[in-house]
């Protein structure tokens, strides 16, 4: 197989066990085995870069801030995200490295770069939260929340979560760097998607309070790196339509037309897979010739085999 440029975005099952204990530790645990799949497109020669969520530390981080608030000041939304971004990816550095000394590239640099998004101030998204973060409630807890000024919807069958707006990145403030360091290094950046900023009157960069789609920002990345392939991780090998029905079918290709039509039918679960699968429209409309692919990190490199997962091209 021939060398490849690859944005991987990491879907929340790579950076934490959903059923286990949401502590630091656990979270490094998880990371490490996840890094170790990483390392196997890396030993095929393929060149990458990474991109990870933040939903659910984005969330604890605020919620701790909010709780602390008597005691010490709470941190705008946005200084919660970078911080996300830091601790985040230092726990994929410290996975990535003993990962890749045991493929025989022990050389290859790995940092952290914390990542500005610029998005447009007047994005629809700021007028209807749809990005869930932080952990799950009950539907009693989550009314106990709306009273105190939050806004809570029920997440793909697995409970309430706190929403907050996602805009659409329209810039990666660090893509020089970036594109400077991707021959040399693997970066790790647009982490939790990014921390949204806007350009103010004065063309100056100011945080808000948001949380960027992963898949939206990797697909930027790709763009503005030129990569081949724009491979997106989640928790099932391939998309499903129908799914958890009698009648679901899964995927192994669509073209941007068959997927454009899947999610008009409503096939996709809004914060689930429709993100995943509106990025990998975006990609392969910007990019013809080139590939999109969802499947689940552990069948990452089976996909790239044409094996599993699904292939969205134009």
């Amino acid at each position: 197989m021939s060398k490849e440029k690859i944005v991987i975005a990491l879907g929340g099952n790579a950076l934490q066990d959903a059923k286990g204990p949401a502590t630091a530790e656990a979270q490094l645990d998880v990371v490490k085995r996840t890094c170790k799949y990483i390392a196997e497109i890396v030993k095929r020669g393929h060149e990458i870069a990474i991109v990870h969520g933040n939903g659910p530390q984005v969330g604890r981080i605020l919620l701790a801030s909010e709780t602390a608030k008597e005691t010490t000041p709470a941190m705008p939304f946005d200084v919660c995200g970078a911080m996300s971004q830091g601790y985040i990816g230092y726990h994929i550095q410290q996975g990535m490295k003993p990962a890749l000394a045991g493929i025989g590239r022990g050389d290859i640099p790995v940092v952290t770069l914390v990542t500005q998004m610029v998005v447009d101030k007047d994005d629809p998204g700021f007028k209807n939260p749809t990005k869930p973060i932080g952990p799950f409630y009950s539907e009693q807890e989550a009314k106990e929340m709306e009273a105190k000024g939050y806004t809570m919807k029920e997440d793909a069958g697995r409970g309430f979560r706190r929403v907050v707006a996602s805009p659409i990145p329209t810039e990666i403030y660090e893509i020089d760097s970036v594109n400077r360091l991707w021959d040399s290094t693997i970066v790790i950046t647009c982490g939790g998607g990014g921390i949204p900023v806007i350009k103010n009157d004065n063309g100056e960069l100011e945080g808000v309070a948001a949380v960027i789609d992963k898949d939206f920002a990797a697909e930027l990345l790709a763009e503005k790196t030129g990569a081949d392939v724009l491979m997106i991780l989640t928790e099932v090998d391939r998309v499903a339509i129908n799914f958890n029905k009698p009648d679901q079918k899964d995927l192994a290709e669509m073209t941007v037309a068959e997927a454009e039509k899947y999610c008009e039918e409503g096939h996709f679960a809004p914060g689930s897979m429709l993100p995943k699968v509106q990025a990998a429209i975006k990609f392969a409309k910007a990019n013809p010739g080139k590939k999109a692919i969802i499947t689940s990190l552990y069948s990452a490199v089976d996909a790239l085999d044409g094996k599993t997962g699904t292939v969205i091209t134009l």
